[in-house]
């Protein structure tokens, strides 16, 4: 068997591994002229490295992130809602990762080359068309300029290729558009003093505006953590398309974003500092699609971003796209015929990845701050006697449980 992957992304790359470690050959093709390390900090959550410690990279992880301790859930005055341990300090049996985007994918994709040789992946191959037929599937890729570069044959074609998939578009010609919520979020990251613990994650206030600062990898000294924030605010209700495209190489305008700032208070980080000690930043308007009624059409299937882009919240966009890896690799190995493991894959990864879309519309476990900032918009005095603590775990509890990295859920593997 043969597969046709198609984006370079930490989707497609942990696809190719997943496949190379059960025999199945694959050949990545990615449109841009190489493979950048792009975005700022994201968390990896205990189910999806537990995934990548299963292909080896549990060292190299270490090597480049930052092991999550706790994670703190404040109001946007800086009064706790919620505090929980993470990652092995949580129970889990492997950690939670809070890293730089661009490294948890370059560390991919050095696996990749080192076990699949450099000529598995084909840089500047844009995907213009495919088809299929009983024997296979053969896809067409061209450069920049419009010029025929290569065809593909293989048994399946995996559109791992990000929320403006050409390979979704195919599937589905009248979808349109990603849905946008109205709201921007702005990110970047610069070495800073340890805060906390030196591995702890605050998140203040609710969906409308929410501030997150966590390190994600050592600093310049021991004493200083690269150090990852993040403002996401509603500039808009979400009834018109968004000001920029979708993307992680946008860059952001300080005089736009400083004025939602003031509006936090976060006692354990001096956040406007942070923010202003940051030479640049970008900015991403938060967009999604609604959920598919399916994946797979025939030999065509999709997997990460490409089958249920999701809105920044819970920690979940590449770890989803990880578990999808996993799970379609061990149907391909397991079933008589790519359409049979294609269904069964679709089967076992949509209706879960469609609630997850759905409860990060509704703010995802940080929902928890939302209920309180709602009951109590000017504060608390016990936070107690505004939700307790029963009803704040069953949300926060409840979301870990949907996503999958609840830790009895893991644990029993």
């Amino acid at each position: 068997m043969k597969a046709i992957i198609v984006g370079g992304g930490i989707g497609g790359l942990t696809t190719a591994l997943m496949l190379r470690s059960r025999g199945i050959q694959c050949e990545l093709y990615e449109q841009s002229e190489t493979i950048r390390e792009l975005g700022v900090g994201i968390n990896t959550l205990p189910h999806a490295i537990r995934e990548l410690a299963g292909l080896g990279l549990l060292d190299r992880l270490d090597d480049v992130a930052i092991r999550t301790y706790e994670l703190f859930y404040l109001t946007r005055h800086g009064q706790q809602v919620w505090h929980e341990k993470r990652g092995l300090d949580a129970g889990h049996d492997v950690p939670q990762f809070s890293i730089h985007r661009g490294r948890l994918q370059g560390v991919i994709h050095q696996a990749v080359i080192e076990r699949l040789g450099a000529d598995a992946i084909r840089t500047g191959c844009r995907l213009g068309s495919f088809t299929q037929d009983e024997g296979g599937v053969s896809a067409y890729f061209f450069d920049r300029a419009g010029s025929h570069v290569h065809t593909a044959r293989g048994d399946i074609l995996i559109g791992a290729d990000g929320i403006h998939s050409k390979v979704r578009q195919t599937l589905f010609p009248n979808e349109g558009g990603p849905c946008w919520n109205g709201l921007m979020l702005w990110r970047g990251a610069t070495d800073w003093p340890a805060f906390l613990t030196g591995r702890s994650m605050i998140i203040a206030g609710g969906l409308n505006a929410k501030a997150v600062i966590y390190p994600i990898a050592p600093g310049s000294s021991p004493a200083s953590r690269l150090t990852n924030w993040a403002v996401l605010v509603r500039i808009g209700d979400g009834s018109s398309p968004p000001p920029r495209r979708e993307g992680w190489s946008n860059l952001g305008r300080r005089d736009e974003m400083m004025p939602y700032v003031t509006s936090f208070t976060i006692p354990q980080v001096d956040f406007a500092g942070l923010i202003n000690a940051t030479p640049e930043f970008w900015e991403y308007p938060c967009c999604d699609r609604d959920p598919l009624s399916y994946w797979s059409s025939g030999r065509v299937t999709l997997l990460g971003d490409a089958a249920h882009p999701m809105y920044p919240v819970g920690s979940n966009g590449a770890s989803q796209a990880i578990l999808d890896a996993r799970c379609l690799a061990d149907m391909l190995a397991r079933s008589e015929h790519p359409r049979q493991a294609l269904v069964a894959y679709e089967r076992q990864r949509l209706p879960m990845t469609a609630d997850i879309v759905a409860s990060n519309r509704r703010g995802g476990p940080e929902g928890v701050i939302d209920a309180v900032e709602q009951l109590a918009p000017q504060g608390f005095t016990d936070v107690d006697t505004i939700l307790n603590y029963e009803a704040r775990e069953a949300i926060v509890r409840g979301y870990a449980a949907k996503a999958g990295f609840a830790a009895r859920v893991v644990a029993r593997g």
